[in-house]
């Protein structure tokens, strides 16, 4: 197994309070659709089953449109390695990728991309182009490529960066001109720790409005990749801090950062940080993305954690005593069996184990008053036990004996958000099986092997669940308790990314392609 394509992998997975101003309503704007994460689209349809995404150019890694199915709308050239998931809203479509195969002079070698198309026509409008860490594999994965999730909120697009930085960026690009108040994106995008000089902006470069420099400001340690995808919440963007272990993956170098942040949304100034100490607690790297929902008129904000358990959240932080901003804790759930933690003799399994504990890299959903989250590993540690957590969200404070309604021990790690619809619940892990079970009961109606390792998650859209895998296959079943797979479309290419819906078409990102494909016409 290529060990890039975990840490590729994990950003992937996954933002706005229901749409951002001025969005369509059946845009895609953020990691999961909105912010409760649901792996859901209430698109009425329809939805395409069958395509044929063509085949490539004979010796290159483009497709040749003349072999494409009337009913894909358009195919547009990604990079040579791509996990970030597509978003899509106000008449574009964003996309992290790398920068290989790009074609322009001014940015040569390994550079992270976020791409901006045109949602009708597949045209490239804008590009942002962030320069690497140069820490190597530790902080930075070579040709990683960014794989955040954008989050779209009327005329702005935030991205967290492979630099562990999150930005604001214009979604004109630099179209409308240089809008500021950063104004200095040619020495961004030269490496702004570095002596070389500025490079020359043009109308097809990415506008940034702020900086926000999580390294530099927090402290924190990136363990291989800055994985996290946006949420935006009123005023406020909500972004995980993906802070990690180092190169001996044993040493956390600063236990003390924070594990999640909220900033202004408007100026990018800190407004408040987790202080629960999940940094001092982490397995690997924290890379799953919060969550938001309301329950009987009481907000809360959810994550899932480097260290295996859930929690959650006031999302309004209280300044402490030092005029800092802190989210109260309400509640944490081990997410954990006591047996993957500790032997029969009380000796604790050390983490990586097949048989012992694993963090939270996929992104917890919350649906009708309960939290959904599966555990999982860096794939490259092999495959072992997971465990699929249905969590009453009124409890407080330790909830692991009294609020946990169910769970389901039986499936593999998995990276996978779940997608939770008319109380069925869709979910794959690692190992390639798709699962669908009773949300409410936990009871399992069935399973499938795609025979395929799967890195992405599920999508429920017009009574249909689509899901693709390591070989390429997107799988297509009816959303249902009993099983029907419907279709079996191999793209021809490795998909390691999550499909989306928005405004009639679903989006697919393979490694090399963006694909927009409507509904078959009678």
């Amino acid at each position: 197994m290529n060990v890039q394509k975990w840490y590729q992998a994990v950003a992937c997975g996954v933002v706005t309070l229901g749409l951002g101003a001025g969005a369509a309503a059946e845009d895609w704007p953020m990691w999961g659709g909105s912010p409760d994460r649901n792996m859901a689209s209430h698109t009425e349809g329809p939805m395409p089953t069958d395509f044929d995404p063509g085949t490539f150019k004979t010796g290159s890694d483009e497709i040749d449109p003349e072999t494409l199915s009337d009913n894909v709308r358009w195919v547009a050239k990604l990079g040579s390695q791509t996990y970030g998931n597509p978003t899509v809203a106000n008449g574009r479509v964003f996309v992290g990728t790398n920068n290989d195969g790009r074609g322009d002079d001014r940015f040569v070698g390994d550079f992270s991309l976020l791409y901006a198309f045109s949602e009708e026509t597949g045209e490239r409008e804008w590009t942002l182009s962030v320069p690497k860490i140069g820490s190597g594999k530790v902080g930075d994965w070579e040709y990683l490529g960014i794989c955040s999730s954008a989050a779209i909120d009327g005329d702005r697009v935030y991205i967290v960066t492979n630099r562990s930085e999150l930005l604001c960026l214009d979604i004109e690009g630099m179209a409308n001109g240089n809008t500021g108040p950063f104004t200095d994106e040619g020495k961004y995008y030269a490496g702004m720790n570095t002596d070389n000089s500025p490079i020359e902006i043009k109308a097809n470069d990415a506008d940034i409005i702020w900086r926000y420099d999580m390294r530099e400001e927090l402290g924190v340690f990136p363990h291989n990749a800055t994985s996290s995808s946006p949420m935006i919440i009123g005023d406020k963007v909500y972004v995980s801090t993906s802070n990690g272990v180092d190169w001996g993956h044993t040493n956390i170098p600063n236990p003390r950062a924070p594990i999640f942040i909220a900033l202004d949304k408007n100026t990018g100034e800190l407004i408040g940080e987790e202080a629960s100490g999940i940094s001092t607690r982490i397995f690997h790297g924290a890379w799953s993305s919060p969550t938001y929902g309301e329950h009987n008129g009481e907000n809360m904000l959810f994550y899932g954690g480097p260290d295996g358990w859930a929690y959650g959240f006031d999302p309004t932080p209280e300044p402490d005593a030092d005029g800092f901003g802190i989210f109260e804790e309400y509640w944490r759930a081990d997410l954990n069996p006591e047996h993957y933690r500790y032997r029969d003799d009380g000796t604790p399994i050390r983490y990586a184990r097949p048989d012992g504990p694993s963090e939270v890299i996929s992104t917890p959903v919350y649906h009708d008053g309960m939290l959904y989250v599966t555990i999982g590993q860096d794939p490259e540690h092999g495959e072992g036990v997971g465990n699929l957590v249905a969590i009453d969200v009124t409890g407080e404070g330790d909830v692991t004996d009294s609020e946990i309604v169910w769970e389901h021990r039986d499936l593999y790690r998995s990276m996978s958000t779940p997608s939770v619809v008319d109380d069925l619940l869709f979910v794959a892990d690692f190992s390639g099986f798709i699962y669908c079970f009773d949300a409410k009961t936990g009871d399992l109606h069935w399973t499938h092997d795609s025979l395929s390792h799967i890195w992405g998650s599920t999508l429920v859209a017009d009574g249909k669940v689509y899901v693709g895998n390591e070989d390429g296959d997107v799988l297509i079943f009816n959303a249902s308790k009993e099983k029907e797979l419907i279709n079996a479309i191999n793209m021809r290419d490795p998909i390691y990314s999550t499909p989306v819906v928005a405004n009639g078409a679903l989006y697919i990102a393979t490694q090399t392609q963006l694909y927009a494909v409507e509904a078959e016409q009678d």
